[in-house]
């Protein structure tokens, strides 16, 4: 598979997986799938909440999914969201920053439409693992 098509493979099961979003409070349904190390597609969500300090966006969902389940690092994460192209907000790109430093962020309406970018260029000059001082294994 070629990567154009592993691009909209991703597309299409965030699209699946924003068909599952819990937004009763911003009716802003967002789904996100991304490619891991292992070679795996792990899908996500956004899920609200009334207190809003527990909502999740669905790019930590599929991230959070992905690494409890085993993988070590995203590859590409494709994140679909209403009829516009909504970019991973800062703490997104931060947990995406943990698990996946080099890692393909592609910002999609459909399979035909989207945009296709690095995350240095979405979190310039990052802090990641390597930057945490004492006794850590990173």
């Amino acid at each position: 598979m070629n990567r154009k098509e592993i691009i909209q493979k991703l597309i299409a099961a965030a699209k699946a997986a924003q068909k599952s979003a819990y937004v009763p409070y911003s009716n802003y349904a967002v789904g996100a799938a991304l490619l891991a190390d292992d070679g795996k597609i792990y899908t996500g969500c956004n899920i609200e909440n009334a207190s809003f300090t527990p909502t999740v966006c669905a790019e930590r969902v599929a991230v959070f999914k992905a690494i409890s389940e085993g993988a070590k690092a995203v590859e590409i994460i494709a994140v679909v969201a209403g009829e516009d192209m909504g970019y991973p907000c800062g703490v997104c790109r931060q947990v995406l920053r943990e698990f996946g430093k080099e890692a393909t962020v592609v910002v999609a309406k459909d399979e035909e439409n989207y945009h296709v970018h690095t995350l240095d260029e979405l979190l310039p000059h990052s802090f990641g693992p390597e930057n945490v001082k004492g006794d850590v294994d990173a």
